[in-house]
């Protein structure tokens, strides 16, 4: 009995010291550069919200937030790269909707499991996409639009530069009932160069990109894709809105850390980020980015994320959109 009562003891300290340890790692930490690893090229709303986090989280933790961009493979590289990275906190990537939730039905095969190989930490924005048109298409709305292209099936032409430009395009075909032909393009930049030049009659492009060409008139700003109207475009109305109930797809952010980063880092990592985004600054400057700043828990983010996983399943396989 007394040999039990002393293994138990011994338990009870080993478990206290790995309870003890675990705040001691949460409240130290970092102590030293945390990287943000970037699935895309320099620019565009990516950049912009990674910029504010590391400002904000450097002031914060009094170490440098290095970003650091890998892009290639619709988000692939980024992320195997960051699967990889030692669970310590000190490795973290910026996600989005391709990485870890249209991948995992439009490839076949990925080096990384969207969920098991991550460690959910925010939700940090949304932003919606914006459906273009040429002003030489002769239609001012998405019921004209629709109109306009169950007269001519196959004849008007959807440009694709990312894996959201192409689902609004499929999303679009599906729920109008309408058959519009998808021209694919490496990224949105030469896609929204084809628009301009009257290539392509329509596209769907994340708002803040498109923004000046809508100014200008040289785009028409057809309306919207996500459920409520955007702060930054108010006169433009939702899809849902427009005709097409149902129709809702919205670009995102969120922050994951490699699998088995300890909760308690996690738990330190969400808390502090979603301080730093209701910071007035940092929503200002990303609302002029129409980019819609949140913060999450950790198990929100996670219901989140599976219910995009689901969403983009349907969308792929109702369109065919296989990568490979």
């Amino acid at each position: 009995m007394k040999s039990l009562k002393i293994k138990t003891l011994r338990v009870l300290a080993g478990l206290g010291i790995v309870f003890f340890s675990n705040i001691s790692l949460a409240n130290n930490y970092p102590t030293k550069p945390v990287h943000i690893i970037i699935p895309f090229a320099p620019g565009g709303p990516t950049d912009v919200l990674a910029r504010q986090l590391s400002e904000e989280l450097r002031a914060k933790w009094g170490h440098a937030v290095v970003l650091e961009n890998k892009p290639g493979a619709n988000g692939i590289i980024a992320s195997q790269h960051v699967a990889k990275s030692p669970a310590d906190g000190y490795t973290l990537i910026l996600a989005t909707q391709s990485s870890h939730a249209a991948n995992a039905s439009m490839y076949s095969k990925l080096p990384y499991n969207p969920v098991s190989s991550f460690e959910p930490v925010s939700l940090l924005a949304t932003t919606p996409l914006v459906l273009l048109s040429n002003p030489s298409l002769p239609v001012s709305s998405v019921k004209e639009l629709i109109d306009h292209a169950k007269k001519r099936p196959g004849k008007v032409n959807f440009a694709g530069g990312s894996s959201s430009a192409q689902a609004g395009g499929a999303l679009m075909n599906m729920l109008a009932g309408i058959e519009m032909n998808h021209i694919p393009y490496k990224s949105n930049a030469p896609a929204l160069t084809d628009l301009l030049g009257g290539h392509v009659q329509i596209m769907f492009n994340v708002l803040n990109a498109s923004a000046r060409h809508i100014e200008a008139g040289n785009l028409k700003a057809l309306a919207v894709t996500s459920s409520s109207r955007s702060a930054a475009a108010p006169n433009v109305p939702t899809m849902i809105e427009a005709g097409v109930p149902g129709f809702e797809l919205v670009p995102w952010f969120a922050l994951f850390a490699p699998a088995n980063t300890p909760k308690d880092i996690v738990a330190k990592l969400s808390a502090d980020v979603s301080s730093v985004l209701k910071l007035p600054n940092v929503r200002k400057t990303l609302v002029s980015q129409s980019l819609d700043p949140i913060g999450s828990t950790p198990d929100e983010l996670k219901v989140f994320q599976l219910r995009e996983i689901k969403k983009w399943e349907e969308i792929v396989q109702r369109a065919n959109m296989k990568a490979d």
